[in-house]
């Protein structure tokens, strides 16, 4: 948070019922909202039109597999695409361990970022991750709902795993699925297929 800013006084400014539901978003919060749908009072910018069919909310199953992981996991994930009027998507992606029969386990990786298009509608993607990462990926259209992007820059910190390369396609399929694979470079080893996903939407 910067230190310039004071918030405000829960207990004074903020409505009573989000404080007491301990909500990370408050109502007196004086700009608005990110949009996920058309409707909500913000244009999607003309810049983020070849990124148009992502936004929204998307929830559903994976499968994470790499060597160094000894096994394969299924995973349950939610993804938000977001924009706030400007020329950039706002991006969150948080996901669950599951186990074989389906169960809940615990919360698994979280990243957040930013999609951006520029004039040649090249899509430049800046990924933060939980775990000490932080990626900036470049990319474009393969087609109208699909979407091709590899990292171009990966820094970490000094207790992230080493992580080399990484490269990520994205698809909507017929049925209205969003669908994404990973491939990464991790501890050494070439890059390889990692995560896998088809999510549906559930809001947008």
């Amino acid at each position: 948070m910067n230190s310039d800013v004071s918030p405000p006084s829960p207990d004074v400014d903020a409505p009573r019922a989000a404080v007491e539901a301990d909500q990370p978003w408050l109502e007196d919060l004086p700009i608005g909202m990110d949009a996920i749908k058309p409707g909500q009072g913000l244009e999607l910018h003309p810049q983020c039109q070849p990124l148009a069919p992502l936004v929204g909310v998307w929830r559903g199953e994976g499968l994470a597999q790499y060597p160094s992981l000894l096994g394969e996991f299924r995973y349950g994930q939610q993804i938000t695409f977001a924009h706030d009027g400007r020329p950039f998507l706002v991006y969150e992606a948080r996901a669950w361990l599951l186990s074989q029969s389906g169960e809940v386990l615990r919360p698994a990786a979280r990243e957040v970022g930013w999609w951006r298009v520029d004039e040649d509608e090249t899509i430049e993607v800046v990924l933060a991750h939980m775990f000490g990462i932080c990626e900036i990926y470049y990319g474009g259209r393969t087609g109208e709902t699909a979407w091709e992007l590899e990292a171009d820059t990966i820094a970490r910190t000094d207790t992230a795993r080493e992580t080399t390369a990484a490269a990520r396609l994205y698809g909507i399929v017929e049925n209205g699925d969003l669908v994404y694979a990973e491939e990464r470079a991790l501890r050494g080893l070439p890059l390889k297929p990692h995560l896998s996903a088809q999510l549906r939407r559930i809001a947008g």
